[in-house]
C-alpha cells in the first residue's frame, strides 16, 4: 500500500499566481533537483517552469509511468521511490525501493521497475501493480546506469567502481554477462531496435558502443574539446533519437553535450549549454531535447533538427534527471 504519509497540503506551489495546466494541451517534462528536495514542472509551450513539487530527501532518478498518470523519483537519502500523481501535481506514496536508490528504468510493458541500490551493491525488482519487491539481484559496487531492451528479456546495469556492464536475464533475474568498460560508468541506453547498446564512462572520458546480441564491445568513442583538459570531460547522460540517427552525450562539468552520428559514431557537434549538465530528455516529437544543468540550476532546451541551444529555463537548485510523459 501506498505510504499517506506523504501526502502535503499543499504538496506544490505554481510559479505564476492563478495558472491552470491542462497537462493534454501540453508538453510537461519534470525535473528533479537534488539538493532542493523538489521536483520542478516545465511547459514546453510556454518553456518556462510553471510549478514546484515538494518531495523528500536528494530526488535524483526520476521517470514518468506509461499511461502519463504517475512520476516516480527516487530519493536517495529517503531510502525510497516518492510517487507523483501528474493531474493534481501532488505526492501520493511511495514505493520500497531498497537503500540509496539513484537510477531506475522501468520495463516497456511499465509493469517492472528495476531500481539501482547503490551502497548495497544491488539491484531491487518492484512490482508497480503490487507495489511491492518481488526480488533483488546482487551486482558490482556502486551499481547506477539501468536500461532493459527494448524487448524486455535482458536488464543492464553498470556498476561504477567495478567498472563493469551486467547483462541480467529479467525472466530468471541472473547475470549472464559481464563486461569491462571504461573507468566510473554512469548510464546505458539501448536504441529502440535494439541493435545497440551505448554507455557512458564518467572517468574514462569515453562512450562505450556494445553489441547487445555478443555484448562485445564494438567501439569506444573518445571526446575532445579544444582549451579542456581530458579531466573535465565527463559524459554521463545519453539520448538516441528514435531512428537511431542521433546520440546526444551529456558531458557533466565540460558544460557541452555531445552530438554523435548514430551510425559511424563520430562526433558532428559539441553544444555549449549550461553548467555541469547531467541527464536529458526527449520532448514526445522529439522536436527538443532538455539538459539537466547542475551547478547553474537551468535546463538547456536543444532544437533537435538545428542542433541549436535555443533558450535556457530556471528550476530548482541542483538539477539532476529529467522525464516526460507519454504524447
Amino acid at each position: 500500500m501506498f505510504d499517506l504519509r506523504w501526502i502535503a497540503v499543499p504538496a506544490f506551489t505554481f510559479a505564476l499566481a492563478g495558472l491552470s495546466v491542462d497537462p493534454a494541451l501540453a508538453f510537461l517534462a519534470y525535473v528533479s533537483n537534488e539538493k532542493g528536495n523538489t521536483v520542478s514542472v516545465i511547459d514546453t509551450d510556454k518553456m518556462e517552469t510553471i510549478a514546484t513539487i515538494k518531495t523528500g530527501q536528494r530526488p535524483r532518478g526520476i521517470e514518468v509511468s506509461r499511461d502519463g498518470k504517475l512520476v516516480y523519483v527516487a530519493l536517495g537519502d529517503d531510502d525510497s521511490i516518492q510517487v507523483i500523481d501528474t493531474k493534481s501535481l501532488s505526492v501520493v506514496g511511495e514505493l520500497p525501493s531498497g537503500p540509496d536508490p539513484e537510477q531506475f528504468t522501468i520495463d516497456p510493458a511499465g509493469k517492472i521497475l528495476y531500481v539501482a541500490n547503490e551502497n548495497d551493491a544491488m539491484v531491487t525488482v518492484i512490482d508497480l501493480e503490487k507495489r511491492a519487491s518481488i526480488g533483488e539481484v546482487s551486482v558490482g559496487i556502486e551499481p547506477e546506469g539501468m536500461a532493459v531492451s527494448p524487448d524486455s528479456k535482458i536488464l543492464v546495469c553498470s556498476s561504477e567502481t567495478t567498472s563493469m556492464v551486467h547483462f541480467i536475464d529479467t525472466a530468471s533475474r541472473q547475470i549472464v554477462g559481464n563486461l569491462l568498460v571504461g573507468s566510473r560508468p554512469r548510464f546505458s541506453a539501448f536504441k529502440a531496435d535494439g541493435s545497440e547498446l551505448w554507455v557512458t564512462s564518467e572517468i574514462g572520458g569515453d562512450l562505450a558502443i556494445i553489441d547487445p546480441a555478443t555484448r562485445q564491445l564494438k567501439q569506444t568513442v573518445k571526446f575532445e574539446i579544444p582549451g579542456l583538459r581530458s579531466e573535465a570531460i565527463q559524459p554521463v547522460g545519453i539520448n538516441i533519437t528514435r531512428d537511431g540517427k542521433l546520440g546526444f552525450i551529456d558531458l557533466g562539468p565540460a558544460n557541452r553535450v555531445a552530438v554523435v552520428d548514430g551510425v559511424t559514431h563520430t562526433i558532428l557537434k559539441y553544444l555549449l549549454v549550461g553548467q555541469r549538465v547531467w541527464h536529458g530528455a526527449f520532448t514526445p516529437d522529439e522536436k527538443y531535447l532538455l539538459v539537466t544543468n547542475g551547478v547553474s540550476n537551468d535546463i538547456s532546451v536543444i532544437d533537435v533538427a538545428r542542433l541549436r541551444v535555443i533558450k535556457s529555463i530556471q528550476v530548482g537548485e541542483l538539477p539532476w534527471g529529467i522525464a516526460f510523459g507519454p504524447n
